[in-house]
């Protein structure tokens, strides 16, 4: 049985957007997806784990050494279609099969939150299923929820045709506030946006504990200048920057690809700023800006490495670690972040959902065989994933080895860095 969600809006229904839904279910339910659930490509969604599973050992070794209560996962992203009245938006792109990339990725997307099967309440259901998956986690682990703000031009006008998604900072700030035992909040401010500093106040007076960025699909240059007013504010207000670096595929903007250099972010370092470089930067290559403009191109994560060993940063410069376990990621970075301890009091934990339950990202067999989990784990973990993303996410990466070297309790127990007294 399904959580209901506090109810934070009115259920104004959007009728077009349902019908997109409604599309998209009908194609899923054809035999291309039948055959692509034949083959593990789809996650099939099933209810609580099974307690020979719950209480496995390795699951209660993954929890061993650490205060669930100190444990938040730092990148979460709340999605829907906008039929909950939440203020939710999506781009027309992703709800028409002429856009098939988007289309698609929207699909695995909602099947991957386990609201396909839910048309006229993606919304809801989408946190419903969140929750439930809560209840599978230590008493006291908690979710940090992202807003996602929508692309601006440089003079701050919004520009919601060029936005792939949009959530807004009342949605993600009334979920936290209405189910303060299960989940945190991390506002969504562009930067060019007229209000931004007003915006950024009433988020941490709110108690919201990050910002969240992503450059590339929302049109935001963090070297230029324009940032800087907003940058003194967070560094003012203690609020902490949550960026994506590297390559980005999973959401579509008007943004330059180059924007998601981590070294485009040293002018929020010399402001002040924390800056928690999402992913690691585990993905995609970027030109080597300290060569000059026209530098090479050399792998984003050499950059993150470079970046991460500077002295001047070491109380500024963070990672969070969701997605580093992507099959599209080299198992040698994944090898770095493990064996690098001196790193990892600067590692937060993070599993990036809904994308944990998207069954061809991330395959145990493959780390098993890149000697970074035993054999054994990998059936427990496969099993794990089909009842509770969340659980697999933290578990596999509790059980990460390479060298002797595991993720150290304090990239998990992330409140540390995320708690602060109010503004």
């Amino acid at each position: 049985m399904m959580k209901p969600v506090p109810k934070i809006a009115s259920p104004a229904r959007r009728r077009w957007l349902r019908a997109g839904l409604a599309a998209g279910v009908l194609a899923a339910g054809g035999g291309v997806a039948a055959r692509m659930a034949q083959s593990r490509l789809l996650n099939p969604c099933l209810a609580a784990l099974p307690p020979e599973w719950a209480e496995h050992p390795l699951v209660a070794a993954a929890w061993q050494g650490l205060d669930p209560a100190q444990v938040w996962d730092c990148h979460v992203h709340l999605a829907g279609t906008g039929d909950g009245g939440h203020g939710i938006e999506m781009s027309p792109d992703m709800l028409s099969p002429l856009n098939p990339l988007q289309y698609l990725q929207r699909l695995f997307y909602l099947n991957a939150g386990c609201v396909h099967q839910a048309p006229g309440r993606v919304d809801d259901s989408y946190v419903e299923r969140l929750l439930n998956l809560s209840d599978g986690m230590a008493p006291g682990y908690k979710s940090m929820l992202f807003a996602f703000d929508r692309a601006h031009a440089a003079d701050g006008t919004p520009m919601p045709e060029h936005s792939a998604l949009y959530v807004p900072d009342a949605y993600a700030r009334k979920l936290a506030q209405a189910m303060p035992e299960r989940f945190e909040w991390v506002c969504s401010v562009h930067p060019y946006r007229t209000d931004a500093e007003d915006a950024l106040q009433q988020a941490a007076e709110q108690g919201a504990r990050a910002v969240k960025w992503l450059p590339p699909a929302m049109g935001i240059d963090p070297a230029d200048p324009a940032c800087d007013r907003v940058y003194r504010m967070l560094a003012r207000l203690g609020l902490p920057l949550i960026t994506h670096v590297g390559e980005e595929k999973a959401v579509h903007g008007v943004g330059r690809p180059e924007w998601g250099n981590p070294l485009r972010l040293r002018r929020a370092l010399d402001l002040g700023v924390r800056v928690v470089m999402a992913h690691c930067a585990t993905v995609g290559e970027d030109v080597d800006l300290d060569r000059g403009e026209a530098g090479p191109r050399v792998p984003s994560f050499a950059l993150f490495e470079r970046m991460m060993v500077e002295p001047a940063w070491r109380s500024l410069l963070f990672g969070d670690i969701s997605a580093v376990v992507l099959r599209n990621r080299e198992p040698e970075r994944l090898r770095v972040l493990i064996e690098r301890e001196d790193w990892h009091p600067r590692l937060l934990y993070g599993t990036d959902y809904p994308l944990p339950g998207i069954l061809p990202l991330i395959s145990p067999a493959a780390l098993a065989r890149e000697d970074m989990l035993d054999e054994k784990a990998v059936p427990l973990l496969e099993t794990i994933r089909e009842h509770n993303p969340l659980l697999f996410s933290f578990v596999l990466k509790r059980l990460l080895h390479s060298k002797g070297s595991r993720f150290s309790a304090a990239v998990f127990e992330t409140r540390r860095f995320f708690d602060r007294n109010p503004v």
